[in-house]
Protein backbone atom coordinates (compact mmCIF):
# COMPACT_ATOMS: atom_id res chain seq x y z
CA UNK A 1 0.00 0.00 0.00
CA UNK A 2 1.33 3.26 -0.80
CA UNK A 3 2.12 5.44 1.70
CA UNK A 4 0.79 8.45 1.44
CA UNK A 5 -2.51 6.00 1.16
CA UNK A 6 -2.17 4.72 4.58
CA UNK A 7 -1.05 8.02 6.57
CA UNK A 8 -4.42 9.69 4.82
CA UNK A 9 -6.47 6.95 6.35
CA UNK A 10 -5.05 7.06 10.09
CA UNK A 11 -5.76 10.50 10.01
CA UNK A 12 -9.07 10.10 8.83
CA UNK A 13 -9.69 8.05 11.87
CA UNK A 14 -6.98 9.52 14.43
CA UNK A 15 -7.88 13.20 13.47
CA UNK A 16 -10.61 14.80 15.75
CA UNK A 17 -13.90 16.08 13.75
CA UNK A 18 -15.26 19.22 13.64
CA UNK A 19 -17.98 17.81 16.16
CA UNK A 20 -15.53 16.81 18.80
CA UNK A 21 -13.75 19.99 18.68
CA UNK A 22 -16.60 21.64 19.43
CA UNK A 23 -17.40 19.65 22.26
CA UNK A 24 -13.80 19.93 23.56
CA UNK A 25 -13.47 23.81 23.05
CA UNK A 26 -17.38 23.89 24.64
CA UNK A 27 -15.76 21.10 27.66
CA UNK A 28 -12.77 23.28 28.46
CA UNK A 29 -14.97 26.87 28.65
CA UNK A 30 -17.04 25.62 31.05
CA UNK A 31 -14.19 24.38 32.78
CA UNK A 32 -12.29 27.57 32.70
CA UNK A 33 -15.26 29.17 33.94
CA UNK A 34 -16.09 26.89 36.77
CA UNK A 35 -12.60 27.48 37.84
CA UNK A 36 -12.35 31.14 37.85
CA UNK A 37 -15.66 31.22 39.94
CA UNK A 38 -14.52 28.91 42.33
CA UNK A 39 -11.36 30.97 42.78
CA UNK A 40 -13.01 34.26 43.20
CA UNK A 41 -15.20 32.32 46.14
CA UNK A 42 -12.23 31.39 47.58
CA UNK A 43 -10.57 34.26 47.63
CA UNK A 44 -7.29 32.78 46.01
CA UNK A 45 -4.63 34.30 44.02
CA UNK A 46 -4.55 32.06 41.72
CA UNK A 47 -4.31 31.43 37.51
CA UNK A 48 -5.12 28.59 35.74
CA UNK A 49 -3.90 27.20 32.67
CA UNK A 50 -5.16 24.45 30.39
CA UNK A 51 -1.88 21.56 29.79
CA UNK A 52 -1.43 18.42 28.02
CA UNK A 53 -2.40 17.50 24.50
CA UNK A 54 -5.79 18.99 24.59
CA UNK A 55 -4.28 22.61 25.33
CA UNK A 56 -1.55 21.95 22.79
CA UNK A 57 -4.01 20.36 20.21
CA UNK A 58 -2.41 17.01 19.70
CA UNK A 59 -4.73 14.63 21.08
CA UNK A 60 -6.14 11.89 19.44
CA UNK A 61 -9.62 11.64 18.18
CA UNK A 62 -11.07 9.96 21.30
CA UNK A 63 -8.81 10.84 23.66
CA UNK A 64 -10.40 13.94 25.81
CA UNK A 65 -8.51 14.12 29.29
CA UNK A 66 -7.99 17.09 30.51
CA UNK A 67 -4.83 19.02 32.64
CA UNK A 68 -5.98 21.98 34.43
CA UNK A 69 -3.03 23.10 36.42
CA UNK A 70 -3.74 25.89 39.52
CA UNK A 71 -0.85 28.25 39.64
CA UNK A 72 -0.32 29.44 42.61
CA UNK A 73 2.45 32.80 43.33
CA UNK A 74 6.19 31.97 43.63
CA UNK A 75 5.96 33.46 47.14
CA UNK A 76 3.71 30.56 48.46
CA UNK A 77 5.15 27.93 50.67
CA UNK A 78 5.25 24.74 49.52
CA UNK A 79 3.06 23.32 52.56
CA UNK A 80 0.45 26.04 51.66
CA UNK A 81 0.21 25.39 48.26
CA UNK A 82 0.15 21.44 49.20
CA UNK A 83 -3.17 22.38 51.39
CA UNK A 84 -5.04 25.01 49.50
CA UNK A 85 -3.99 23.24 46.48
CA UNK A 86 -5.64 20.82 47.55
CA UNK A 87 -9.02 22.58 48.79
CA UNK A 88 -9.36 24.84 45.38
CA UNK A 89 -9.15 21.50 43.60
CA UNK A 90 -11.69 19.86 45.91
CA UNK A 91 -14.19 23.04 45.87
CA UNK A 92 -13.75 22.86 41.46
CA UNK A 93 -14.47 19.17 41.66
CA UNK A 94 -18.03 19.08 44.20
CA UNK A 95 -18.82 21.13 40.70
CA UNK A 96 -18.02 18.31 38.57
CA UNK A 97 -19.54 14.80 38.47
CA UNK A 98 -17.81 12.52 40.58
CA UNK A 99 -13.94 12.90 42.25
CA UNK A 100 -10.95 11.46 43.86
CA UNK A 101 -7.62 12.08 45.85
CA UNK A 102 -4.75 11.19 43.85
CA UNK A 103 -1.35 11.33 44.86
CA UNK A 104 2.21 12.24 42.42
CA UNK A 105 4.33 14.57 44.16
CA UNK A 106 1.96 15.87 46.23
CA UNK A 107 -2.12 15.56 46.32
CA UNK A 108 -3.88 16.53 43.25
CA UNK A 109 -7.79 15.82 42.80
CA UNK A 110 -8.80 13.48 39.81
CA UNK A 111 -12.25 13.80 38.91
CA UNK A 112 -14.95 13.30 35.81
CA UNK A 113 -16.87 15.47 33.99
CA UNK A 114 -19.02 15.12 30.96
CA UNK A 115 -17.23 11.19 31.08
CA UNK A 116 -14.07 13.17 30.63
CA UNK A 117 -10.77 12.62 33.21
CA UNK A 118 -9.86 15.75 34.34
CA UNK A 119 -6.41 16.02 36.30
CA UNK A 120 -6.79 19.42 38.62
CA UNK A 121 -3.18 19.86 39.85
CA UNK A 122 -1.49 22.55 42.06
CA UNK A 123 1.74 24.35 41.02
CA UNK A 124 3.42 26.91 40.94
CA UNK A 125 2.81 30.22 38.50
CA UNK A 126 6.55 29.64 36.64
CA UNK A 127 7.93 31.95 34.19
CA UNK A 128 10.80 30.21 33.41
CA UNK A 129 13.07 27.14 34.78
CA UNK A 130 14.79 29.02 37.25
CA UNK A 131 11.18 29.12 38.98
CA UNK A 132 10.78 25.39 38.93
CA UNK A 133 9.80 24.24 42.24
CA UNK A 134 8.09 21.15 41.96
CA UNK A 135 8.51 18.49 39.08
CA UNK A 136 4.64 19.24 37.66
CA UNK A 137 5.57 23.24 37.13
CA UNK A 138 7.11 22.56 33.91
CA UNK A 139 4.11 21.60 31.91
CA UNK A 140 2.92 24.98 32.12
CA UNK A 141 6.33 25.86 29.83
CA UNK A 142 5.99 22.73 28.01
CA UNK A 143 2.84 23.69 26.80
CA UNK A 144 3.78 27.07 25.76
CA UNK A 145 7.18 26.06 24.18
CA UNK A 146 5.02 22.99 21.90
CA UNK A 147 2.10 26.00 20.83
CA UNK A 148 5.30 28.87 19.71
CA UNK A 149 7.38 26.02 18.07
CA UNK A 150 4.80 23.39 16.54
CA UNK A 151 3.99 25.34 13.66
CA UNK A 152 0.66 23.78 12.33
CA UNK A 153 2.32 20.62 12.32
CA UNK A 154 -0.34 18.96 14.60
CA UNK A 155 -1.56 15.67 12.87
CA UNK A 156 2.27 14.80 12.00
CA UNK A 157 2.09 14.49 16.24
CA UNK A 158 -1.11 12.85 16.23
CA UNK A 159 1.02 10.45 13.20
CA UNK A 160 3.93 9.98 15.41
CA UNK A 161 1.53 9.42 18.70
CA UNK A 162 -0.55 6.66 17.65
CA UNK A 163 2.13 5.03 15.51
CA UNK A 164 4.21 4.61 19.04
CA UNK A 165 1.09 3.58 20.39
CA UNK A 166 0.69 0.85 17.54
CA UNK A 167 3.71 -1.01 18.31
CA UNK A 168 3.87 -0.50 22.37
CA UNK A 169 6.60 2.26 22.48
CA UNK A 170 4.45 5.29 24.02
CA UNK A 171 4.18 6.32 27.45
CA UNK A 172 7.02 7.33 29.85
CA UNK A 173 5.59 5.87 32.66
CA UNK A 174 8.07 3.70 34.15
CA UNK A 175 6.17 0.52 33.72
CA UNK A 176 6.52 1.18 30.27
CA UNK A 177 9.80 3.34 29.66
CA UNK A 178 8.75 4.28 26.35
CA UNK A 179 7.96 7.69 24.42
CA UNK A 180 6.35 10.80 26.06
CA UNK A 181 3.30 12.80 24.28
CA UNK A 182 5.89 15.70 24.89
CA UNK A 183 9.03 13.56 23.70
CA UNK A 184 6.95 12.74 20.19
CA UNK A 185 5.93 17.23 19.80
CA UNK A 186 9.88 17.82 20.17
CA UNK A 187 11.03 15.36 17.42
CA UNK A 188 8.68 16.64 15.28
CA UNK A 189 9.49 20.33 15.87
CA UNK A 190 13.18 19.05 15.62
CA UNK A 191 12.93 16.50 12.64
CA UNK A 192 9.79 18.44 10.67
CA UNK A 193 7.31 15.89 10.18
CA UNK A 194 6.20 12.46 11.25
CA UNK A 195 8.15 10.27 8.10
CA UNK A 196 11.15 12.41 8.89
CA UNK A 197 11.37 11.18 12.14
CA UNK A 198 10.67 7.79 11.32
CA UNK A 199 13.53 7.96 8.59
CA UNK A 200 15.90 9.39 11.06
CA UNK A 201 15.33 6.69 13.65
CA UNK A 202 19.19 5.50 13.53
CA UNK A 203 20.86 8.78 12.89
CA UNK A 204 18.86 10.26 16.49
CA UNK A 205 20.47 7.37 18.41
CA UNK A 206 24.04 7.51 17.00
CA UNK A 207 23.69 11.48 17.39
CA UNK A 208 22.34 10.43 20.99
CA UNK A 209 22.16 14.32 22.02
CA UNK A 210 19.29 16.86 20.75
CA UNK A 211 19.37 20.03 22.12
CA UNK A 212 16.04 21.97 20.31
CA UNK A 213 16.91 25.24 22.99
CA UNK A 214 20.60 25.16 22.16
CA UNK A 215 21.40 25.30 26.08
CA UNK A 216 24.92 23.80 25.84
CA UNK A 217 25.46 27.36 24.00
CA UNK A 218 23.43 29.11 26.54
CA UNK A 219 23.69 27.26 29.58
CA UNK A 220 27.10 25.38 28.81
CA UNK A 221 27.93 24.14 32.57
CA UNK A 222 24.13 23.11 33.42
CA UNK A 223 23.55 21.62 30.16
CA UNK A 224 27.10 19.48 30.16
CA UNK A 225 25.82 18.32 33.94
CA UNK A 226 22.71 16.85 32.44
CA UNK A 227 24.56 15.35 29.29
CA UNK A 228 27.44 13.53 31.88
CA UNK A 229 24.96 12.69 34.40
CA UNK A 230 22.71 10.58 31.54
CA UNK A 231 25.84 9.41 29.67
CA UNK A 232 26.75 7.69 33.13
CA UNK A 233 23.28 6.31 33.37
CA UNK A 234 23.38 4.73 29.55
CA UNK A 235 20.47 6.07 28.30
CA UNK A 236 20.30 5.55 24.83
CA UNK A 237 18.76 9.13 24.02
CA UNK A 238 19.59 12.53 25.56
CA UNK A 239 16.74 15.23 25.02
CA UNK A 240 17.36 18.25 26.78
CA UNK A 241 14.43 19.67 27.81
CA UNK A 242 14.12 23.27 25.72
CA UNK A 243 12.58 24.31 28.75
CA UNK A 244 14.75 23.32 31.77
CA UNK A 245 18.70 22.76 31.09
CA UNK A 246 18.82 20.66 33.78
CA UNK A 247 16.37 17.94 32.83
CA UNK A 248 16.41 14.91 29.73
CA UNK A 249 12.97 14.24 27.89
CA UNK A 250 13.79 11.15 27.51
CA UNK A 251 15.06 9.92 30.64
CA UNK A 252 12.84 7.58 31.27
CA UNK A 253 13.16 5.82 27.78
CA UNK A 254 14.28 2.56 28.01
CA UNK A 255 16.83 0.47 25.14
CA UNK A 256 14.33 -1.84 24.84
CA UNK A 257 11.48 0.71 23.29
CA UNK A 258 14.00 2.68 21.39
CA UNK A 259 14.69 -0.83 19.54
CA UNK A 260 10.74 -1.18 18.97
CA UNK A 261 10.63 2.12 17.15
CA UNK A 262 14.26 1.40 15.87
CA UNK A 263 12.91 -1.84 13.72
CA UNK A 264 9.47 -0.70 13.22
CA UNK A 265 10.20 2.39 11.63
CA UNK A 266 12.18 0.39 9.22
CA UNK A 267 9.63 -1.84 8.78
CA UNK A 268 7.03 0.71 7.49
CA UNK A 269 9.02 3.00 5.39
CA UNK A 270 9.55 -0.04 3.37
CA UNK A 271 6.63 -1.95 3.78
CA UNK A 272 3.78 0.84 4.57
CA UNK A 273 0.56 -0.50 6.52
CA UNK A 274 -2.19 0.54 8.47
CA UNK A 275 -1.25 -1.93 11.03
CA UNK A 276 1.54 -0.58 12.68
CA UNK A 277 -1.25 2.40 13.94
CA UNK A 278 -3.87 -0.40 14.63
CA UNK A 279 -2.22 -3.70 15.22
CA UNK A 280 -4.62 -6.31 14.71
CA UNK A 281 -5.20 -8.33 18.66
CA UNK A 282 -2.20 -11.32 18.88
CA UNK A 283 -4.04 -14.47 18.49
CA UNK A 284 -3.08 -16.65 21.72
CA UNK A 285 -3.74 -20.53 22.52
CA UNK A 286 -3.74 -22.66 25.55
CA UNK A 287 -0.68 -21.37 27.84
CA UNK A 288 -0.02 -25.80 28.78
CA UNK A 289 0.54 -26.38 24.99
CA UNK A 290 3.51 -24.19 24.86
CA UNK A 291 4.90 -25.49 28.24
CA UNK A 292 4.51 -28.88 26.49
CA UNK A 293 6.46 -27.65 23.49
CA UNK A 294 8.84 -25.79 25.32
CA UNK A 295 9.61 -28.58 28.24
CA UNK A 296 10.12 -26.43 30.66
CA UNK A 297 7.56 -25.31 33.92
CA UNK A 298 5.66 -21.92 35.18
CA UNK A 299 6.09 -20.54 38.57
CA UNK A 300 3.55 -17.61 39.20
CA UNK A 301 2.97 -15.97 42.38
CA UNK A 302 -0.49 -14.69 43.01
CA UNK A 303 -1.35 -12.20 45.59
CA UNK A 304 -3.20 -9.05 46.28
CA UNK A 305 -2.75 -5.96 45.08
CA UNK A 306 -1.01 -3.17 47.36
CA UNK A 307 -2.64 0.59 47.65
CA UNK A 308 -0.35 2.02 45.13
CA UNK A 309 -0.53 3.14 41.91
CA UNK A 310 0.88 1.37 39.18
CA UNK A 311 3.91 3.66 38.79
CA UNK A 312 5.31 2.41 42.09
CA UNK A 313 3.40 -0.90 42.09
CA UNK A 314 5.13 -2.14 38.82
CA UNK A 315 8.81 -1.26 39.65
CA UNK A 316 8.17 -3.30 42.98
CA UNK A 317 6.97 -6.45 41.39
CA UNK A 318 10.08 -5.93 39.07
CA UNK A 319 12.36 -5.43 42.19
CA UNK A 320 10.91 -9.01 43.32
CA UNK A 321 11.01 -10.71 39.73
CA UNK A 322 14.78 -10.05 39.90
CA UNK A 323 14.96 -11.10 43.22
CA UNK A 324 13.30 -14.38 42.94
CA UNK A 325 15.27 -14.93 39.78
CA UNK A 326 18.23 -14.44 41.42
CA UNK A 327 17.28 -16.62 44.87
CA UNK A 328 16.59 -19.36 42.39
CA UNK A 329 19.28 -19.71 40.54
CA UNK A 330 21.75 -19.62 43.57
CA UNK A 331 19.13 -22.98 44.64
CA UNK A 332 20.24 -24.34 41.00
CA UNK A 333 17.25 -23.61 39.16
CA UNK A 334 17.53 -21.75 35.33
CA UNK A 335 15.43 -18.71 35.44
CA UNK A 336 13.89 -18.42 31.39
CA UNK A 337 12.53 -15.74 31.65
CA UNK A 338 10.30 -13.98 33.73
CA UNK A 339 6.90 -11.39 33.78
CA UNK A 340 4.93 -8.95 36.37
CA UNK A 341 1.36 -7.30 36.34
CA UNK A 342 -1.52 -7.11 37.75
CA UNK A 343 -5.55 -8.06 37.17
CA UNK A 344 -7.53 -7.88 40.21
CA UNK A 345 -4.69 -9.30 41.33
CA UNK A 346 -0.50 -8.76 41.65
CA UNK A 347 1.42 -11.81 39.80
CA UNK A 348 5.09 -12.87 39.29
CA UNK A 349 5.49 -15.58 36.92
CA UNK A 350 8.68 -16.98 36.18
CA UNK A 351 9.55 -19.85 33.53
CA UNK A 352 11.80 -22.42 35.12
CA UNK A 353 14.42 -25.24 32.98
CA UNK A 354 12.87 -28.35 35.72
CA UNK A 355 10.08 -28.51 38.42
CA UNK A 356 12.77 -30.50 40.84
CA UNK A 357 16.25 -30.45 41.53
CA UNK A 358 18.79 -33.54 43.00
CA UNK A 359 20.77 -32.44 45.60
CA UNK A 360 23.03 -34.19 48.41
CA UNK A 361 22.75 -33.30 51.67
CA UNK A 362 24.92 -34.51 54.80
CA UNK A 363 23.44 -37.16 57.01
CA UNK A 364 25.21 -36.85 60.36
CA UNK A 365 25.46 -40.37 62.43
CA UNK A 366 25.52 -41.40 66.02
CA UNK A 367 29.04 -42.88 67.14
CA UNK A 368 30.83 -45.39 65.48
CA UNK A 369 31.68 -47.99 68.71
CA UNK A 370 27.38 -48.10 69.66
CA UNK A 371 24.57 -50.09 68.34
CA UNK A 372 23.69 -47.02 66.80
CA UNK A 373 26.40 -46.49 64.79
CA UNK A 374 26.44 -50.41 63.50
CA UNK A 375 22.97 -49.91 62.08
CA UNK A 376 23.99 -46.57 60.83
CA UNK A 377 26.98 -48.07 59.18
CA UNK A 378 24.97 -51.35 57.79
CA UNK A 379 21.90 -49.16 56.15
CA UNK A 380 24.25 -46.48 54.50
CA UNK A 381 25.92 -46.71 50.78
CA UNK A 382 28.79 -44.54 51.76
CA UNK A 383 30.17 -43.63 55.14
CA UNK A 384 33.26 -42.20 57.02
CA UNK A 385 34.21 -40.88 60.22
CA UNK A 386 35.03 -37.43 61.37
CA UNK A 387 36.15 -38.02 65.60
CA UNK A 388 34.07 -40.43 67.00
CA UNK A 389 31.04 -39.73 64.97
CA UNK A 390 29.76 -41.30 61.64
CA UNK A 391 28.95 -39.42 58.51
CA UNK A 392 26.65 -40.27 55.29
CA UNK A 393 24.84 -38.33 52.35
CA UNK A 394 21.76 -39.03 50.55
CA UNK A 395 20.58 -37.91 47.32
CA UNK A 396 16.84 -35.92 48.10
CA UNK A 397 14.48 -34.16 45.42
CA UNK A 398 13.34 -30.78 46.44
CA UNK A 399 10.60 -28.87 44.44
CA UNK A 400 10.72 -25.82 43.10
CA UNK A 401 7.33 -24.67 44.70
CA UNK A 402 8.96 -25.97 48.13
CA UNK A 403 12.38 -23.92 47.43
CA UNK A 404 10.70 -20.77 46.97
CA UNK A 405 8.53 -21.00 50.31
CA UNK A 406 11.23 -21.89 52.22
CA UNK A 407 13.56 -19.00 50.20
CA UNK A 408 10.22 -16.56 50.83
CA UNK A 409 10.11 -17.62 54.53
CA UNK A 410 13.76 -17.16 55.78
CA UNK A 411 13.96 -13.84 54.01
CA UNK A 412 16.67 -14.86 51.64
CA UNK A 413 14.96 -12.96 48.66
CA UNK A 414 15.12 -9.06 47.70
CA UNK A 415 11.88 -8.02 47.29
CA UNK A 416 10.00 -4.27 46.99
CA UNK A 417 10.15 -3.03 49.99
CA UNK A 418 6.12 -1.81 49.46
CA UNK A 419 5.33 -5.38 48.78
CA UNK A 420 7.42 -7.65 50.67
CA UNK A 421 4.81 -8.58 52.92
CA UNK A 422 1.84 -9.42 49.96
CA UNK A 423 4.36 -11.61 47.51
CA UNK A 424 5.42 -13.53 51.08
CA UNK A 425 1.90 -14.39 51.52
CA UNK A 426 0.96 -15.11 47.88
CA UNK A 427 -0.76 -18.58 46.51
CA UNK A 428 2.52 -20.15 44.27
CA UNK A 429 1.65 -22.14 41.77
CA UNK A 430 2.89 -24.58 39.45
CA UNK A 431 2.08 -24.63 35.75
CA UNK A 432 -1.04 -23.78 36.65
CA UNK A 433 -2.53 -20.06 36.88
CA UNK A 434 -5.78 -18.13 37.53
CA UNK A 435 -8.44 -18.02 34.44
CA UNK A 436 -7.92 -14.19 34.24
CA UNK A 437 -4.06 -15.00 33.49
CA UNK A 438 -4.44 -17.58 31.12
CA UNK A 439 -3.86 -15.28 27.83
CA UNK A 440 -1.05 -12.92 29.89
CA UNK A 441 0.64 -16.72 30.46
CA UNK A 442 0.40 -17.49 26.58
CA UNK A 443 1.72 -14.40 25.53
CA UNK A 444 4.55 -14.80 28.05
CA UNK A 445 5.73 -18.16 27.18
CA UNK A 446 5.64 -17.80 23.76
CA UNK A 447 7.33 -14.51 23.93
CA UNK A 448 4.66 -12.96 21.57
CA UNK A 449 4.45 -10.17 24.36
CA UNK A 450 7.66 -9.24 22.99
CA UNK A 451 8.11 -10.65 19.84
CA UNK A 452 9.59 -7.65 17.55
CA UNK A 453 8.46 -9.62 14.36
CA UNK A 454 4.94 -10.36 13.16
Amino acid sequence: MDIEVVINEVLQRIRPTEEERTFVEGLMEELKSIANETIKELGLDVKHYFVGSLAKDTYLAGDHDVDLFLAFPLETPLEELRKKGLELGKAIAEKLDSYEIAYAEHPYVRAKYRRVSVDLVPCYDVKSWRDVRTAVDRSILHTQWVNEHLDGRNDEVRLLKRFLKGINAYGSEVYVRGFSGYLAEILVVKYGSFLEVLEKAGFILRQKIIDPADWLRKEPEIARKTVEREINENKPLIVIDPVDPRRNVSANLSWERYGIFYFKSAEFLEKPSIKFFFPPEKPWKNYLEVLRERKTILLTLVFEVPNMVDDLLLPQLERSAKGLEKALEREGFKVLGWNVGKTEKAFIMLELDRAERERIMLKPGPEFFTERGRRFYEKNEKVWIVGKRLYSEKRVKENAVDVVIELLEKGQVSLGRGIREAVKGANVLLNYVPKELEKETYLFLSREKWNLKD
